[in-house]
């Protein structure tokens, strides 16, 4: 079963310097009416202050919610009442038209502010609909039973507000055994999810008819090459910007499984409580940069799998997970401390502890896909 938790990013220097100019702008309004309180009690009072109040609600609705634009009218509310009788101005004209025209800009801002947030909900709630959707199409759940295998995987995505990304698995049961993939995109947003589509259509097909798991993965670097078509010379900026590491292994009735790395983290073995990596004997070349080397060899290696072990893929988001120390998760030793009878409670737990480990905020994609083989 495939299980899906989002979580924020740690924000990069633009995000900072946004956060910080959408701060600022908040203030303007507070710090408005705070210089027409200074205004009306100094000697310079004689100066017309009654349209810097006015625009103070206006100002508000702009940046922030409803109660923000109430707050920030409430306030230029209490600014004119208190300058209205310190200055001894109660009867004239000029106060009570001030006045009121600042109700009448205040129940417009609180009006437009709302009628604002309820369409970017909108709009939201619609584009989260439209990555389920996406998702569901691009990422399928995976089946907790395939053949001689206990399946399943989670996906999260550090973009804010996202559900999709680069990262990428999958697992079929063909007649060769349980084929599976990760992967994970070079890049981030729409290109991504389009090489990740085009990666993972490939492997679908490729992986029911091809006897050999290196011809199914060429599959899909020929896929990603016909979705970043090049102009026939090596473009290499090109290649270094579209490429995908990518693993794909094989599980059949046989005590082993089979691996063909594509320069992606290596798989982890969990057996009798002892993590072993699979390391490739020979380090091969992502997808898509196959036209940097030269007479590439993609013959599968074979590791124990026996039953009662668990084998997990997954993606460069998981070891990369900083903590508060700025320290890297310790994949192997989490896994070694997880207690759970199934696939799924052993990938909820292992999410928990990245979650612990980052305090919720991812700073890259994180898919993994954990199958065990069944006694």
């Amino acid at each position: 079963m495939r299980t899906i938790f989002r979580s924020s990013p740690r924000p990069g220097a633009g995000g900072h310097s946004r956060a910080i100019l959408f701060t600022l702008a908040q203030c303007v309004p507070f710090a408005i009416a705070l210089l027409v309180l200074g205004i009306e009690f100094s000697p310079a009072h004689f100066l017309y202050t009654g349209p810097l109040l006015t625009a103070t609600p206006a100002l508000a609705a702009v940046t922030m919610g409803p109660r923000g634009t109430i707050s920030a009218a409430a306030l230029a509310l209490a600014v004119s009442v208190t300058t209205a009788t310190y200055n001894q101005a109660w009867g004239s004209q000029q106060v009570y038209s001030n006045l009121l025209a600042l109700l009448v800009v205040s129940v417009a801002s609180v009006a437009t502010s709302s009628a604002v947030r309820t369409r970017r909900e909108n709009e939201l709630n619609q584009l989260r609909r439209i990555a389920v959707a996406a998702q569901e199409v691009i990422l399928r759940p995976v089946p907790a039973r395939l053949g001689p295998v206990r399946a399943a995987s989670i996906y999260l995505a550090a973009e804010t507000g996202a559900q999709i990304g680069g990262d990428l698995y999958e697992a079929v049961e063909t007649r060769y055994g349980v084929r599976m993939i990760v992967g994970d995109v070079r890049g981030k947003g729409l290109p991504a999810v389009r090489a990740a589509a085009a990666v993972l259509g490939a492997f679908r097909e490729a992986a029911h008819y091809e006897d050999e798991l290196g011809e199914v993965i060429n599959h899909c670097a020929a896929a990603l090459k016909r979705e970043h078509p090049g102009s026939g010379a090596v473009d290499q900026e090109a290649l270094m910007e579209g490429f995908v590491t990518a693993l794909v292994a094989q599980v059949s009735d046989r005590p082993v499984v089979e691996v063909v790395n594509r320069g992606h983290q290596p798989p982890l073995v969990l057996r009798q409580g002892r993590v072993q990596t699979l390391m490739p004997s020979f380090p091969l070349p992502p997808i898509g940069l196959e036209d940097l080397i030269t007479g590439l060899s993609g013959k599968a290696e074979s590791y124990p799998f026996v039953p009662g072990d668990r084998l997990l893929l997954y993606t460069d988001g998981v070891l990369e997970a900083r903590g508060r120390e700025n320290d890297f998760f310790a994949l192997s030793e989490a896994m070694e401390a997880v207690l759970a009878r199934t696939p799924q409670e052993f990938l909820e737990q292992l999410h928990q502890g990245l979650i612990r480990h980052t305090q919720g905020c991812l700073g890259d994609d994180v898919a993994m896909l954990l199958v065990d083989r069944r006694e």
